[in-house]
């Protein structure tokens, strides 16, 4: 059997603190009375190996390429659910029967009508406003239109307010975007699917199937992702007691940066210069393995994933299939597929097991979706809402500690103001 203790020597003394084990037989030692025990905390850089918290939500092992939602595969969820079945999947803990989707879909569209006030503030931005500025600020300001929904200890209040963003975070990003271009807003129809009217409310014209097929995949790949640095900051803010608009909307900031959700548009970036450039594969795979040249191989490797992405498995088939439905030829897709199989076959990328990720692919599907490269993390976020309301709602039900992290202190130790000249006086001049 396991040691259910771990003992720590210290200065003379040992202290035992005790293992924890989860359901996929994850070990963890409980550090709680570390300090109280020792004087010590824990140096854990980037939190690379801390559990902040126990969650029910979603599995990931980096070594063996598994990624589950309530303990199913992602690879039978893109296959055979809608990203509205996974949403409601990952904040109840349970697929919905037909009867409760039903129900699920109709509260939602019900939810996706923009308030004028919140039109007036998307409005108010400057052209050149990044997408992700606007949702964050539409997001906060929820809190504002909607403050009866402000109160976490209230469970009816916060499955209201989740529907709400839910229903509503595609309408703003659709809003914002044709805002931006000096164009009208599009309402959503009735009769249209979630990811159909999105696309509607954003392009002005029906999408095909195989666009909305294309959309729904992207979604549900990007629904949750265990403890990542928007979701591990949702949780943080929401341990606060913060309401739940202001939680999502420090997760989108979060997102925002390009280690993160920003990913997609730097790979896109990243290939069309290989484009434009003429395309010579070996030149851009020396640079990326050159310690001296800024080139950076953007969408390979990944913080967890140490073998594959099982997404980009999945988006890779789709990437090809929904290109050729749609009859898009984009010289994009010709030039990600010979950088795979050329880092795939160099010995430093293997070494390093440097993969291509989710955000490999998935920017090349976008762009055949007529998305444009500025909206990419916009979508990240409407397909992260889900996973980051299902941690903000598991941790407001589990009765969380708030967030507070230690540090090692390397500044300065105690110094003083030395000298008569260097005091300030307030007294006025004469």
């Amino acid at each position: 059997m396991a040691p259910k203790n771990v003992k720590i020597e210290f200065e003379g003394k040992t202290i035992e603190l005790p293992v924890t084990e989860g359901s996929e037989q994850e070990k963890a030692f409980d550090i709680g009375t570390l300090r109280a025990k020792t004087g010590l905390v824990t140096y854990d850089n980037g939190f690379a190996n801390t559990s902040s918290c126990q969650s029910k939500i979603t599995f990931l092992d980096g070594e063996k390429g598994i990624l589950r939602y309530r303990g199913y595969p992602i690879e039978e969820l893109s296959e055979k659910k809608s990203f509205l079945e996974v949403a409601y999947l990952l904040l109840n803990g349970e697929l919905p029967q037909s009867h409760e989707y039903k129900s699920f879909e109709k509260e939602i569209w019900s939810n996706m009508k923009l308030p004028s006030n919140m039109e007036a503030l998307l409005k108010s931005f400057d052209k050149n406003t990044h997408p992700m500025a606007a949702l964050s600020a539409a997001v906060v300001s929820m809190s504002g239109n909607f403050a009866n929904l402000t109160n976490p200890e209230d469970k009816a209040q916060s499955e209201e307010a989740m529907l709400k963003t839910l229903g509503l975070l595609p309408v703003v990003a659709a809003a914002q975007y044709r805002l931006s271009k000096g164009e009208k807003v599009i309402p959503p129809k009735a009769e249209y699917s979630y990811c159909e009217n999105f696309l509607w409310m954003m392009r002005g014209e029906k999408p095909t199937p195989s666009e909305v097929k294309a959309l729904d995949l992207l979604l549900i790949l990007h629904a949750d992702h265990e403890q990542n640095c928007s979701t591990s900051t949702v949780r943080l803010v929401g341990s606060s007691a913060a309401n739940l608009f202001a939680s999502l909307s420090a997760g989108i900031c979060a997102l925002w940066g390009p280690l993160h959700g920003g990913a997609n548009q730097a790979v896109i970036e990243m290939l069309e210069e290989i484009h434009k450039n003429g395309g010579d594969i070996p030149k851009y795979v020396a640079m990326a393995k050159d310690k001296t040249s800024t080139f950076r191989l953007m969408g390979f490797g990944h913080r967890v994933y140490k073998n594959f992405d099982p997404r980009a498995s999945i988006i890779k088939v789709a990437c090809d299939r929904v290109l050729k439905e749609m009859g898009v030829s984009n010289p994009l897709l010709g030039i990600a597929k010979k950088l795979e199989e050329a880092a795939l076959g160099d010995s430093y990328f293997k070494e390093k097991k440097l993969y291509p990720n989710v955000d490999f692919y998935s920017g090349i599907i976008y762009s055949a979706l007529k998305i444009p490269v500025e909206m990419f993390t916009v979508m990240f976020a409407i397909g992260r809402l889900p996973g980051w309301m299902s941690h903000w709602k598991e941790l407001n039900e589990e009765g969380a500690k708030i967030g507070r992290p230690r540090q090692v202190y390397t500044g300065y130790t105690e110094r003083h103001i030395e000298g008569q000249d260097e005091k300030k006086s307030f007294k006025k001049a004469a």
